[in-house]
């Protein structure tokens, strides 16, 4: 391989648009060589615009294209099963955005065609492992600063604004749920501080302003309680009604001490005092609040190309996030605990 990797991105809606751009202009060990959309105008505009070589609307004519070293998919949730299939099978590295597939079965359908080609590197979207603080945070509990972790908290809440624009993709059935579509990022982190797979959960959740949700059998704010396998606990409440803007927040309680990460979701370090008090401005959106882990991932990525080895991101976190995340939305829709086997 030659001292690029060259990269062929599906899928260039808000988040594709990042990666291409991050693909194409910020990772110089790299080039954006193929863009593939089935809006045959945003692959035009792309190809015009930025010097794109080659374009398609058709992913497996995009396959065919053997210039190509990497298959980056940010497509959809609902494709990402037979599209990362399909691109191992003619030869490819993969990139897929989280999640493995909208159903387990699904994810370990991936995980089965990743083991068939070991010799390709796979890599999934958990960017949050990649974000500066959440990588400090793990550093400092593997280095004993708050004793044993014991509980995760994670809040998860969208920015009201975007409900609408959430209803339209929900509506799809592409999303997956509340709990596999938002949640997943928390539990994987829950998996990876708490050092554990887990063992039982009981969830909740509804509609309070937007009775679509309950149409769509999905919840507008939803909260579940996780016991993992080594007795340690996660408490994590995901919504789409966030009046103040995107909040991530996290909290590792250990047996020695505390860490929390994001607890004011602040844009910057601007603070405006006015007649309304003092106002600090919050983020929008994920692109914004991630916009380092969304780089430091594909930086990864192209890194494990090149130098021959395999991300600590694996398919495996994907199939266990997967699990957790559909027996949180199993424990919704019934109303029961649900067991892990």
């Amino acid at each position: 391989m030659a001292n690029k990797v060259k990269v062929g991105i599906v899928g260039l809606g808000r988040l594709g648009y990042q990666h291409a751009e991050n693909i194409a202009f910020r990772i110089p060990q790299c080039d954006l060589t193929a863009v593939c959309s089935i809006v045959e105008n945003e692959v035009k505009e792309l190809q015009e615009r930025w010097g794109i070589p080659y374009g398609y609307t058709d992913y497996d004519e995009m396959l065919k294209n053997k210039e190509l070293d990497a298959i980056f998919i940010a497509s959809p949730s609902g494709f990402h099963c037979e599209q990362i299939k399909k691109a191992l099978k003619a030869g490819f590295h993969v990139f897929s955005e989280k999640p493995l597939g909208l159903y387990l079965e699904e994810a370990l359908e991936v995980q089965k065609a990743v083991e068939a080609y070991p010799d390709k590197v796979f890599m999934l979207g958990f960017m949050r492992r990649y974000d500066h603080s959440y990588a400090a945070a793990k550093r400092k509990i593997e280095s004993g600063d708050i004793g044993h972790p014991v509980l995760i908290r994670c809040y998860g809440l969208d920015p009201a604004k975007q409900m609408d624009s959430f209803l339209t993709f929900a509506k799809s059935n592409y999303s997956g749920g509340l709990f596999l579509d938002m949640a997943i990022h928390d539990l994987d982190l829950a998996r990876w501080y708490l050092g554990s797979e887990a063992k039982e959960v009981w969830a909740i959740g509804g509609s309070y302003s937007r009775p679509e949700f309950d149409e769509i059998n999905d919840a507008e704010t939803g909260a579940a309680m996780v016991r993992f396998e080594n007795n340690t606990m996660g408490l994590f409440v995901a919504g789409r009604n966030s009046a103040h803007g995107y909040h991530i927040e996290t909290e590792i309680i250990g047996t020695k001490g505390t860490i929390r990460i994001g607890t004011i979701p602040e844009k910057n370090q601007i603070i405006l005092f006015n007649e309304s008090g003092a106002i600090k401005e919050c983020y929008d959106g994920f692109l914004s609040r991630f916009e380092q882990a969304y780089l430091s991932e594909v930086e990864e990525f192209i890194h494990c190309i090149l130098e021959g080895r395999k991300p600590a991101v694996t398919v495996y976190d994907g199939v266990e996030s997967t699990k957790l995340g559909y027996a949180c939305k199993e424990s919704f829709e019934t109303g029961k605990l649900v067991k892990l086997i």
